[in-house]
């Protein structure tokens, strides 16, 4: 049974916290990596989609073991995330670079006149390619977008999130793998990031695997992080997950087929900031890193 968590639960933290953030390598650290040693960066996305996203993204970093945030240029709660981003300058940033809206009740739109881009209602398509179960017409992919539009909008909005958040950026990622769905694709998106001067994959980086299915409770999410990083071998892991907490707002954001995103995402939020997970990682000397860290290694 999915267990919702109250804001209470979430802002209290205490002593753990404070003695796990000190015994912590200082964000930014670029000493060589011994052979035998752990490292992993820990990455929560979608900061811009709401602004319980928003508030749990920046929690995750400063109360808990992510390094890294992925804010959405084009997102309704955009400037809210610079705000919390500029308040937090220490938490290393990357353009989530956004072609789809996958959401039924909160939509968003490119930040250019791009027509093939979009839907009747002039928002983004919800999905990268068209998916059996969604209605027809609602694939990225399948509606032939125009490559001039997809680059200017790309383009747009990388220059949007460095020019608010100047000499914070250090990287690009994809929201729903649609900026490099095709070769096409990503060559245009790597030479945009390269014109940015910004990192964009990082092949030395392992997948972490599954530990927090949308099923689970907080108390199994957390306990399947647990294990997993008990687990973990030398070499530089990387960890993709939503955080968020479970407010009125989030309660309303779904999509079919996903209908229990508060919970989820406040599980993940659970699980990032748990005592018991940072007593493995400090424990177990688990260096946590973000991109820059990743990049100049």
């Amino acid at each position: 049974m999915l267990i919702r968590r109250t804001l209470l639960q979430y802002l209290t933290f205490g002593a753990a916290s404070a003695s796990f953030a000190a015994a912590l390598p200082t964000l930014g650290t670029q000493r060589a990596a011994a052979a035998d040693e752990i490292r992993l960066l820990v990455r929560a996305d979608d900061m811009s989609a709401a602004q319980a996203v928003n508030e749990a993204c920046v929690r995750t970093c400063t109360q808990g073991i992510a390094r890294s945030v992925e804010v959405i240029a084009s997102g309704p709660w955009f400037l809210d995330a610079v705000r919390l981003l500029k308040e937090n300058p220490g938490i290393d940033v990357g353009v989530h670079l956004c072609l789809t809206s996958e959401w039924e009740r909160v939509k968003w739109r490119p930040l250019t006149a791009a027509a093939s881009l979009v839907d009747e209602n002039g928002y983004f398509f919800p999905t990268t390619r068209q998916r059996a179960d969604f209605p027809p017409n609602t694939g990225f992919l399948d509606a032939k977008p125009q490559p001039e539009e997809v680059e200017r909008e790309l383009r747009a909005q990388i220059e949007r999130v460095k020019r608010h958040l100047p000499g914070r950026v250090s990287h690009v990622s994809f929201h729903m793998g649609a900026a490099t769905a095709t070769p096409e694709l990503r060559a245009m998106t790597t030479r945009l990031a390269k014109e940015a001067a910004l990192g964009m994959e990082y092949p030395a980086l392992k997948d972490f695997g599954r530990w927090s299915a949308s099923t689970l409770s907080a108390e199994e999410k957390e306990q399947n992080l647990v294990k997993r990083l008990e687990e973990l071998t030398a070499g530089d892991w990387l960890l993709v997950e939503h955080p968020g907490l479970d407010t009125p707002e989030t309660r309303n954001i779904f999509h079919k087929g996903y209908e229990t995103v508060a919970a989820d995402r406040a599980g993940v939020t659970h699980a990032f900031t748990s005592a018991k997970v940072k007593d493995v990682i400090a424990r177990r000397r688990i260096k946590l890193i973000s991109y820059a860290d990743a990049a100049a290694k």
